[in-house]
C-alpha cells in the first residue's frame, strides 16, 4: 500500500495498557473476592500479578495487531464493529491460555473449575475491552497523514 497509515506510538501504548489494567483491577478484584468467597488479599495478589503480565501482552498483541490491521490498508483506531470485535476476543482469549496455569495453581483449583471462573470473567473483559478502546480512540486519536495536511499541520508519528 502506498498510503501511509501513523499508528499508536509506544509510549500511547504503555498508557493504553495502564490504564486499561488499573480500571479493570479496581472493577474486577472486590467481585471476584466475593465471588469465590476468597480473602480480598490472596484474589488481590493474584489480580496484580496477572495484571503485569496482561499489561506486557496487551502491549505485544496490540501493537501485532495494529501492524496487521495496516497491512491491509486500515487505520486501526477507525476498526469497524468486527475489527473491534475481533480485536477484543484475540486478546482475551490470549490473555485467557496465558493465565490458566497460574490461577489453577494460585487458587488450588483444576482447569474445568478455573475455566468455568474465567467465563464470566472472560465476558465481561471482552466487552470492557471494547468499550474501553472504542473510548480510548476517541480521547487520544492517531492523527493520519491526509487529516494533517488538511489542518495545515505536518508533523510525522
Amino acid at each position: 500500500m502506498s498510503k501511509k497509515i501513523n499508528v499508536r506510538s509506544k509510549w500511547d501504548r504503555v498508557r493504553y495498557a495502564i490504564i486499561f489494567e488499573v480500571l479493570l483491577i479496581l472493577m474486577s478484584a472486590p467481585v471476584i473476592a466475593y465471588a469465590l468467597e476468597r480473602e480480598t488479599t490472596i484474589v488481590g495478589a493474584l489480580t496484580v500479578i496477572v495484571a503485569i503480565k496482561a499489561l506486557v501482552i496487551n502491549f505485544i498483541y496490540n501493537h501485532f495487531y495494529d501492524r496487521w490491521d495496516v497491512s491491509r490498508g486500515r487505520v486501526p483506531t477507525e476498526r469497524s464493529k468486527r475489527g473491534r470485535i475481533a480485536h477484543a476476543l484475540g486478546l482475551e482469549l490470549t490473555l485467557t491460555a496465558t493465565s490458566m496455569p497460574l490461577v489453577m495453581w494460585w487458587l488450588d483449583v483444576g482447569l474445568l473449575t478455573a475455566l468455568a471462573m474465567d467465563a464470566a470473567l472472560m465476558g465481561f473483559i471482552v466487552v470492557y475491552a471494547y468499550i474501553y478502546t472504542w473510548a480510548y480512540d476517541r480521547v487520544f486519536p492517531v492523527a493520519q497523514p491526509a487529516a494533517e495536511a488538511e489542518a495545515g499541520n505536518f508533523a510525522t508519528a
